[in-house]
């Protein structure tokens, strides 16, 4: 196994645009560590084949949303220059890397994972030959399949750290005990990764506005990176707060309170300083709202002023990308061709390890010349 110094695999699947939550969870994580210099190589896939994986009826979609992504992506500040960004149905080596991986797990192991079972059921799919038949859809095997695909993307790169929610934890830990399997069997050549979870415990799983589930875009409670000022404002005062709290000399509920949620996710002191001075913390703010005396539309606005100045650079930044799209699409095709080409190396030491690489095998050749010209 060859020896080299940290580096990142991480990614998202381009089902539709990003939204605060991924922002929250690992694009201004991954802005920060491209800017760290602790990493040596940091990979950033466009999960095009996992997509297709539940929406295989629907590919025009996932064809769409690969630029949608992109340009969340620069408008976020990732910086091509720094980070190799690439989308995964360009690098076929993955594919073959998963094919060889499937003989490392059972099918039972895999229908243990908790991610898998939760995925299933939020997708609407049947485990059960009955349900197939009536009202559900049959698990696809590339869906079901899906951790050991996640296996050959992070392996492939020799990604040592995977920036992760904690709903995936499950995922990597399947990877980890892919790569002790395959070391076990064929000898030292994958490396095995650790997972880097958000450092704000707010940002593991960022709620929608409506404050009854994870932000996603199939539930319509987002706020995407491209929405107009216009568009947050409006979503920022439709938040739910706490429905106790009545009149503004009420006491009020911040645990459960999605104004206080995204608060505790992208607020910093600085923000307090330029727009609610006579707050000196967030703390501070909350003490006063739980004893009565603060209204919601105080916070709502402080909130709308936090995401104006986080978004508008970001949507500056998209509204040039999206004057110069051959750029973006450049940059991926560069970005995949660099991306193929380490994969290429991984590969054929994994076709080493497993004893196919016949025709890069000299001695294989020659001991079967000496064998068969007696």
């Amino acid at each position: 196994m060859k020896t080299m110094g940290k580096v990142i695999l991480t990614g998202d699947r381009p089902t539709g645009k990003l939204h605060l939550g991924h922002y929250v969870g690992s694009l201004k994580r991954r802005v920060e560590l491209q800017n760290s210099g602790e990493f040596e190589k940091i990979f950033i896939m466009i999960a095009d084949a996992q997509a297709l994986t539940d929406n295989a009826d629907n590919p025009e979609k996932v064809r769409q949303n690969i630029i949608e992504v992109a340009l969340d992506y620069l408008s976020a500040g990732l910086d091509p220059e720094k980070v190799t960004i690439f989308i995964q149905s360009q690098v076929p080596e993955l594919c073959e890397l998963a094919f060889y991986y499937m003989n490392l797990v059972t099918v039972q192991r895999l229908q243990r994972n908790p991610t898998v079972k939760q995925e299933i059921v939020l997708r609407g799919f049947s485990d059960n030959d009955e349900e197939e038949n009536q009202n559900k859809k049959g698990i696809p095997v590339g869906f079901f399949t899906y951790p050991i695909s996640q296996a050959s993307d992070i392996t492939a790169f020799r990604a040592t750290t995977v920036p992760v929610g904690v709903d995936q934890a499950p995922m990597i830990e399947q990877t980890r005990e892919i790569v002790h399997k395959f070391n076990a069997v064929y000898g030292e050549t994958l490396v095995t990764p650790e997972m880097m979870l958000p450092e704000n415990a707010a940002c593991c799983r960022l709620p929608g506005t409506d404050g009854k589930a994870k932000m996603s875009k199939s539930l319509g409670n987002c706020i995407y990176l491209s929405d107009t000022s216009k568009e947050i404002k409006k979503k920022v005062n439709s938040m739910y707060t706490d429905p106790e709290h009545l009149q503004i000399t009420d006491p009020g509920h911040v645990e459960g309170n999605v104004v206080f949620t995204y608060l505790d996710a992208f607020s910093t002191p600085e923000h307090f300083a330029r727009f609610l001075p006579e707050y000196e913390n967030l703390d501070a703010m909350k003490e006063h709202y739980r004893r009565g005396g603060l209204g919601d539309g105080t916070c709502k606005k402080f909130l709308f002023n936090i995401m104006e100045d986080i978004l508008q650079p970001i949507r500056e930044r998209r509204a040039h990308y999206e004057q110069n799209i051959p750029q973006v699409y450049e940059i991926l095709r560069n970005g995949s061709e660099v991306a193929r080409a380490e994969a290429a190396k991984t590969l054929a030491d994994v076709r080493k390890a497993m004893r196919i690489d016949y025709f890069d095998d000299a001695e294989l050749i020659a001991e079967h010349t000496a064998k068969f010209s007696k």
